[in-house]
């Protein structure tokens, strides 16, 4: 997740026995600085920020590059509005750029939202936006409601750009060279063009007419410089499209692997995002939010499979879309089956499930949902000596680690950025872009002085 906090933060956590929602919780709590009172659990409960200028979260970008000599791409730019009560999202058309041919939609309604193009000077106007640049202009959205109190508001902004100086020609080659501040994107090339040259390790993707594409998560700090190369001698028409996935596992793992279809499925644009935040190793508890996009038509509830060895517990679930806190059911396979609920998968029979029930999606519209809970697993998150230990296999892109207030890492077998929230506490984000899990061991020991913002 890439949010852009541009103004005064305020720490939100939540207790191991408080109920979360969505971006907030039932009571808040102030940092251990500030009420020596606080329990353990208090201190490593949830986090979320909340902000008083304008926030955004879970960016993806997808450029489809027109015919070279146009110099001009289309961008599909999904974006989402996180500070509570915000009525107007400010989109900055880049310097440089021509811009033509807007278009904005409720990604929750799929309805269209009304816009305008704005200068930074009317931008700074509105009290979110104190840093407007007055060289720039933005792309004023009028949200379909205020953002709620404990949700968001998802966005799909369409555009076309025309810019010379990143779209060119080469010789006989097209240059996209492009430093990218987005986290998440995909570059369709034009039809007949295939992939000489790229600067960001990224998947090579085929789309359904045949078009290549390049899609990449970049995990770090600062803009990713990309740059791709691409030259006109691929097949094009029916002759370039590609063949339909199998379910075949890959036979050089050694263990079961992924199947082709999963493996080549774009990382990038997948929308769950999962946090860990251990609680002290003794308990062997860590609790944890789930953040997961339903599409499909006609679902109508979302199924956590327990993992086997690890014990739910306190699970809550919010509609990020309205901040509506959503009933949450436990049951088995079996049950989920009797119950008729459309889960959109099947569900082993002796599976212990916590189940979401939600309003049938309808077509053309997606829901966004927030799922909470604590887990105890003692064999994947323990004490060893005076070391902790988590030992777990994650699997979503987005995968992040919250240690115990008064620790501090000592080893991270997977490569992992580090930052640390307001309230001391260390934080390790996963982003894997590969399409087997990532095998986290983390390792960390107590600090010799309490906890200091």
């Amino acid at each position: 997740m890439r949010t852009l906090f541009i103004g005064a933060l305020s720490c939100l956590l939540l207790g191991a026995g408080a109920t979360a929602t969505a971006g907030g919780a039932a009571a808040t709590a102030s940092s251990a600085a500030t009420n020596p009172g606080e329990t353990p659990a208090d201190r490593d409960g949830l986090y979320f920020p909340s902000a008083t200028t304008q926030t955004e979260a879970d960016e993806y970008t997808r450029y489809e590059l027109l015919a070279p000599e146009t110099a001009s791409f289309k961008i599909t730019y999904e974006v989402t509005a996180t500070t509570a009560g915000a009525r107007y999202f400010y989109n900055p058309i880049r310097k440089g750029s021509i811009a033509s041919d807007e278009s904005v939609y409720d990604a929750h309604l799929g309805t269209p939202l009304h816009f305008e193009v704005v200068s930074g000077s009317a931008a700074r106007r509105d009290p979110l936006m104190p840093d407007a640049d007055d060289a720039t202009e933005y792309i004023r959205i009028t949200l379909a409601a205020p953002v709620p109190q404990h949700g968001q508001a998802r966005l799909l902004i369409v555009k076309t750009y025309k810019d010379p100086k990143s779209y060119h020609r080469d010789g006989n080659a097209l240059v996209f060279e492009r430093p990218l501040g987005i986290r998440r994107n995909k570059v369709v090339l034009p039809a007949g063009y295939e992939v000489v040259g790229l600067t960001v390790p990224a998947q090579l993707l085929t789309e359904k007419d045949g078009r290549i594409a390049v899609s990449f998560l970049h995990a770090g700090a600062g803009e990713a410089p990309l740059e791709v190369r691409a030259v006109k001698d691929a097949q094009t028409g029916a002759a370039a499209a590609p063949q339909t996935p199998t379910a075949e596992r890959s036979w050089e793992s050694p263990f079961q692997g992924e199947t082709e279809e999963e493996r080549l499925s774009e990382r990038a644009h997948q929308d769950r995002e999962i946090v860990y935040f251990l609680q002290q190793p003794e308990t062997h508890a860590f609790s944890l939010y789930h953040d997961y996009t339903e599409t499909r038509p006609g679902v109508n509830g979302y199924a956590n499979v327990v993992r086997t060895g690890s014990v739910a517990s306190r699970p809550s679930a919010t509609n990020l879309d309205t901040g509506a806190t959503l009933a949450v059911r436990e049951m088995t396979g079996a049950e989920l089956a009797a119950s008729k609920l459309n889960v959109g998968e099947p569900v082993p029979p002796d599976a212990h499930v916590v189940v979401i029930p939600f309003a049938p999606v309808g077509a053309g519209q997606s829901l966004r949902l927030r799922i909470a809970e604590t887990y105890t697993a003692p064999v994947s998150y323990r004490l060893a000596g005076n070391e902790l230990v988590f030992d777990r296999s994650l699997g979503r892109p987005r995968n992040a680690v919250v240690l115990p207030s008064g620790w501090y890492c000592t080893a991270s077998a997977a490569p992992a950025t580090v930052s640390r929230l307001p309230d001391g506490r260390v934080r390790l984000d996963y982003w894997d872009d590969r399409p087997e899990a990532v095998d986290v061991l983390l390792k960390a020991r107590r600090r010799i002085a309490a906890d200091r913002p």
